[in-house]
């Protein structure tokens, strides 16, 4: 049964996508520990990686096809503008990626394919749903789209000058964070 107009927030679609991202987060912060750990930590997460890998492909290969059916406007952009599946290639490739990269014990390509797959899931509901931001499929004329969700233009032009330092503050600290906290932690 699909979520109607009468779905609630939490449906049984909510939750397998929930679960998918709980999942594809869990793969990767693995990686992440696979970078930066060794020993029988580094080698425990590596199974984990390994079996969750399999629930990732399989929720994603679920939850694909089950968005188009649920969410029509995925159908009608994707067939309007082709030129979209680069965002579907980009997180299979990644997803892929992610497999055979672990498995030669390239950890760090291994983390920018999961990288990779997360940017093209991400982008492609993004493509998929443009220019709604909140789709109403009861009643088309109530979504939430970037154009009446969008600010009057000047605090649109205040938020733009305070993003700026704000994200080159932001960018600094994991610069330092990351030098700072470089290399691999001791098992002890």
């Amino acid at each position: 049964m699909l979520p109607g107009a009468d779905a609630g927030v939490i449906d049984w679609y909510t939750l397998l996508v929930g679960a998918t991202a709980f999942v594809a987060l869990a793969v990767h912060g693995s990686l992440w520990v696979v970078i930066k750990t060794a020993g029988t930590l580094q080698e425990g997460t590596r199974a984990l990686i390994a079996k969750s890998w399999r629930v990732l492909i399989a929720l994603t290969l679920v939850i694909s096809p089950l968005s188009f059916a649920i969410q029509p406007n995925l159908w009608t952009q994707f067939t309007n503008q082709p030129w979209g599946i680069v965002f579907p290639a980009l997180a299979l490739t990644g997803l892929l990626g992610v497999r055979s990269q672990s498995a030669r014990r390239k950890d760090k390509a291994a983390f920018l394919s999961s990288s990779l797959y997360l940017a093209g899931m991400l982008a492609s509901v993004a493509f998929g749903v443009f220019p709604n931001v909140l789709p109403s499929n009861a009643t088309p004329d109530f979504s939430l789209t970037i154009y009446n969700a969008a600010g009057a233009d000047r605090s649109l032009m205040i938020a733009l000058w305070w993003f700026i330092p704000g994200m080159a503050l932001a960018t600094a600290y994991s610069i330092f964070a990351y030098k700072h906290f470089a290399g691999k932690v001791d098992e002890r």
